[in-house]
Formats: structure tokens, C-alpha cells, sequence
């Protein structure tokens, strides 16, 4: 039973050389010939415990990203062009039409309207052939807005509004011997405490231990990052840029580390997380209506749910909310908790290297297992927080609405308290349901996909320098000519995974040795990195 399965061994050989573990086939027709072939294609997946390799690379690819933006002494996105003439009179012709379809619905006209309608979306569809981001007004006419106080909480201190600039590199420094520098910061946020805790993160009092609290922040986490990004732009005036990521701390809350272009002072930092809160205008939850053995029941005739006793309708979600008075409170305030570092760092250091590996070390796990659950405590304070999460609303639209007597938005049957699908009600997520990689928009100028083709493209010119040109599907030039398919299972061409693994890691030796001949050929060395930046932390 000690001796390895053959299958393990061949997974183990392609984690060893970078090849995915999952490959998904892939026919590749060639539309000239009509000669087919079956390519393996990585899953690309994220997270370790699906593919290594596949998320390693992502990893690495985050940080060249990250690594791309953070020093920057230009500006990496341009002003928008001006728009050009045919631009405005296609939004002048936009005006028009609007004009004209307010006066034929005055006067009753539904189908001159819905004419008018077709013609305001060619319109549009024009602008965008022209190049013309967004549109020119929302299609949704009929949307009602709820529009809430906008006066600062009194139990939160006043912040500085400067206009905002659209600068994004930060200030440069210049010393005594006339050296110059433009430094940079790596800032750390976490969530408030919800009790006393051990170091292993367990709560010293269980029963004490705010697990509602604690839910309800990490499913509310990502508003009160963007309010913070959005306070501190207006508080310096400049149009800071972030690249951060999230995971949890041992206690399990939401921890934040963040790479910010430019410096800023400490204490502005900690004024504008002291006084960053993100208002939850829900209806309240603190008392259950139902339990899982009286839920409320789908009704056909009523179109939606009923009491299982008196057979009367829920509340609706938008009478519920119509319900919430000017003097009421909200369902729940997100705060950040006292626990705030700033470092300063320059570019080109060891220690620049240093923080975007620990920025980036928790990419590849799941946030409940980026910390080992070695004691049985551990897996306890897990398996409460999991149990808070699984109860609590996620959004307008979950189910669980339905045990404190309102209808979800857009309700439909079949749905059932504490079953809701949402991603912050899984136990890997540990409530938070945001994106765990968040970038601002003029971080590098570029996308991920951006990054990840200038990555090819560098090492297609490290080949062409040394002589060698691709021929791989990469390096295909005739890839215009072909057509992929993907492999559905069953399909009686579909090779079996283990033999698209062999294929895979021969096709990497094959690889490696044309690589190694052409250095070798080369006189042993590449040539300078002129394409994005290497990772220089593991």
C-alpha cells in the first residue's frame, strides 16, 4: 500500500515541470487543410488545491502586476481623446430622440414610444462603433431611487474634502546630497475585534464572541474598501492608486494588504480609516420570524410567499425598505478596527521584492485555508462563524429574507433559508464574496490579459534573439486559419487525461531543450528584460 500509484507519479512529474493537472482537450482544426489535432489547454484555475501549476502562474502574474505599477514615474493612462464630430452629432441626434419620445408618451402614445425606443438603441449602437465607452443614459427609465441622508455619523470624526486631481504618481523627495527618490507605501487594514482571542485566533469566551458582528463585516467588507479608497482620494486631492489583497487573519476577520503608489502621511491614513463606516440601509435581522421547522411556503395564486399558518403574503422587499424611517438606524455599521501599518518603500529593493511576495503568498488558497486548523478549538470558532454566515442575508436577492418575513427581491419559488447560493455563505470564503485581487483602474494601464500577452511576448523575442521562432500553437502564424473546440466529456476523441499529461510534459522537455540549445548557441546568455518585469520574490 506504500508503493505510489502510477498516476500520482505522472501528476507529480507535471507539477515538477510547471504542466497542468487538469488540461482540458482542445481540437484544433486548421481551416486550410481540414488537419486536426488535440491540444491540451490549461484549466487556468486560481487555487492550489485545484492545479499548482495553473495557480502559481496566476500568482506570478499578479505579481508582475503589481510589481509594474507600483514606481511608476509617469502617469500609465492618458486623458480620454476628445470626442470626435460625428460623435457629437450622433449625441445630439441622442438629445433629440429623447425629447421626442417624452412628448409622444404625454400625449399616450406607448407605440410611437416603443419605435423611438429602437431608434435610441441604434444610436447607441453607433456611438459605440465610433469608439464611445458607456452610454449616454441608463436604459432603465423606471427605476425608482431611494436616496438616504447623506450627514456624517456624530461618532465619526470630519475628514478634509480637497478637489481631486487626476494625478497619480506620488510626490518626489530630494535629499541633502542632491539624490532623488519617489517613494511608495504598503498599508495593512483589518476589521474591529469581536472579543478576546487566543493566539491561535480562538475566542477566549466563545459564547461572548460576536459572531453575528463578525459575519455581517466580512459580507459587508468590500463597500467600506471602496469608501476608504474614495475618502482618501478626497482627503490628499490626488487620485491615489492601489493594488491590494485580501485574507484573513487568524481570527478569521478580514485582513487587507494594500501596495499604494506615492506616500502618505501616517496620520492622515489613520484619520481617514477611523473615519471611513459603510451604512447597511437593510431591513432589520436581529430577530427571526421563522425557523427551519415553520417556514414560510411558495403560494402560486398569491405569486409569492405565505405564512404557513394564516396563509397571509410576506412583506415585499420594497415595502420593507419603504418601511425604514428618517430616524431609524441602519440594519449595520462596517468599521475598521484600530489595528493600521504603513511602511515606506522604495522601487528596486530587496525589500520591494520582499512585500509583493507576502502581498501575493496567499493567492493560491482559499481564505479558510491560508491559516492551518491543526486543534479542535480552531475547527470549532470555524464551524460557529461558518454557522453565522450560512443565516445571515447576502444581498436583496437571498433567501434567507424569507425566516425574518420579507421576500427577497425578485422572489421565486424553490428557495429556502439557509440554502442560498450566494459566495459568501461557503465556508472557503468565510463570508467575503468580493474579488480577492483588487486593482484601481490606472494601476499599470493595462488589464490582466494585457499583462499576461507582454509576458508571451517577451519570451518570443527572447527566441527570436537567439535565432529560434515558435513552432507551437503560440507561435502558429497561420492561428487566423484555424478553429478550436473544446472536448465535451464522452466524446469518443477525447484522449484520456493521463495521456494528455505525458503529452504535455514531453511537449515542456521539448521546449526547454530548444531553449537551451539556443542559449547554449548564444554563447550562454539572454538578452536584456525588456519586457515586463520578473517576479525577484518567491
Amino acid at each position: 500500500m506504500r508503493m505510489p500509484l502510477a498516476r500520482h507519479v505522472v501528476e507529480a512529474v507535471a507539477v515538477e515541470n510547471g504542466v497542468c493537472i487538469r488540461p482540458m482537450p482542445m481540437r484544433r482544426t486548421n481551416l486550410d487543410t481540414g488537419e486536426t489535432q488535440i491540444i491540451p489547454v490549461p484549466c487556468g484555475a486560481t487555487l492550489a488545491s485545484k492545479c499548482p501549476p495553473c495557480a502559481e502562474k496566476a500568482r506570478r502574474l499578479r505579481m508582475a502586476q503589481c510589481k509594474t505599477g507600483w514606481h511608476l514615474d509617469d502617469e500609465p493612462v492618458p486623458d480620454p481623446d476628445p470626442p470626435t464630430g460625428d460623435a457629437k452629432a450622433l449625441a445630439t441626434l441622442r438629445a433629440d430622440l429623447e425629447a421626442a419620445r417624452a412628448d409622444v408618451l404625454a400625449a399616450g402614445d406607448t407605440e410611437q414610444a416603443g419605435e423611438i425606443d429602437e431608434l435610441i438603441g441604434q444610436v447607441d449602437d453607433e456611438l459605440a462603433a465610433l469608439g464611445v465607452r458607456g452610454k449616454a443614459a441608463p436604459d432603465n427609465r423606471d427605476r425608482p431611487r431611494r436616496v438616504r441622508s447623506t450627514k456624517r455619523r456624530q461618532d465619526a470624526p470630519d475628514l478634509p474634502r480637497l478637489p481631486v486631481d487626476r494625478r497619480t504618481v506620488g510626490q518626489t523627495f530630494e535629499a541633502a546630497d542632491g539624490t532623488v527618490w519617489r517613494p511608495s507605501m504598503f498599508l495593512t487594514l483589518t476589521c474591529d475585534s469581536y472579543g478576546h482571542v487566543h493566539k491561535d485566533g480562538t475566542p477566549v469566551d466563545p459564547a461572548s464572541y460576536d459572531y453575528r458582528r463578525a459575519a455581517r463585516d466580512a459580507i459587508h467588507f468590500p463597500k467600506l474598501i471602496d469608501r476608504f479608497w474614495q475618502n482618501l482620494r478626497r482627503a490628499v486631492g490626488w487620485d491615489v492608486q492601489y493594488f491590494a489583497a485580501l485574507e484573513p487573519q487568524k481570527r478569521l476577520a478580514p485582513h487587507l494588504h494594500a501596495a499604494i503608489r506615492g506616500t502618505v502621511p501616517r496620520a492622515m491614513l489613520r484619520l481617514v480609516a477611523a473615519a471611513t463606516y459603510h451604512q447597511v440601509w437593510w431591513p432589520s435581522t436581529d430577530r427571526p420570524v421563522y425557523d427551519d421547522h415553520r417556514l414560510p411556503a411558495w403560494d402560486d395564486t398569491a405569486g409569492g410567499y405565505v405564512d404557513p399558518d394564516t396563509g397571509a403574503p410576506l412583506l415585499s422587499w420594497d415595502d420593507a425598505l419603504d418601511g425604514i424611517g428618517e430616524d431609524d438606524e441602519p440594519a449595520h455599521v462596517v468599521r475598521f478596527g484600530p489595528q493600521l501599518r504603513a511602511d515606506g518603500v522604495t522601487a528596486n529593493t530587496a525589500t520591494t521584492g520582499r512585500m509583493i511576495g507576502y502581498l501575493t503568498k496567499y493567492l493560491t488558497k482559499s481564505l479558510d485555508a491560508c491559516h492551518d486548523i491543526a486543534s479542535d478549538p480552531q475547527r470549532r470558532h470555524v464551524d460557529r462563524l461558518a454557522d453565522a454566515l450560512r443565516h445571515e442575508p447576502c444581498s436583496p436577492t437571498c433567501a434567507n429574507w424569507l425566516r425574518y418575513g420579507i421576500q427577497p427581491r425578485n422572489t421565486r419559488p424553490g428557495l429556502v433559508p439557509g440554502r442560498c447560493k450566494g459566495k459568501v455563505h461557503r465556508r472557503e470564503t468565510l463570508g467575503f464574496g468580493g474579488r480577492r485581487v483588487l486593482v484601481s483602474r490606472r494601476w499599470s494601464g493595462k488589464t490582466l490579459t494585457d499583462h499576461r500577452h507582454d509576458r508571451v511576448a517577451f519570451i518570443r523575442q527572447q527566441l527570436e534573439a537567439f535565432g529560434h521562432t515558435g513552432d507551437g500553437p503560440a507561435g502558429d502564424p497561420a492561428a487566423n486559419r484555424t478553429a478550436w473546440q473544446l472536448l465535451r466529456p464522452g466524446d469518443p476523441a477525447a484522449p484520456r487525461r493521463e495521456h494528455l499529461l505525458l503529452h504535455a510534459v514531453a511537449q515542456r522537455h521539448a521546449w526547454r531543450a530548444q531553449l537551451d540549445a539556443a542559449r547554449a548557441a548564444a554563447g550562454g546568455g539572454l538578452l536584456p528584460a525588456t519586457g515586463p518585469p520578473l517576479p525577484d520574490a518567491a
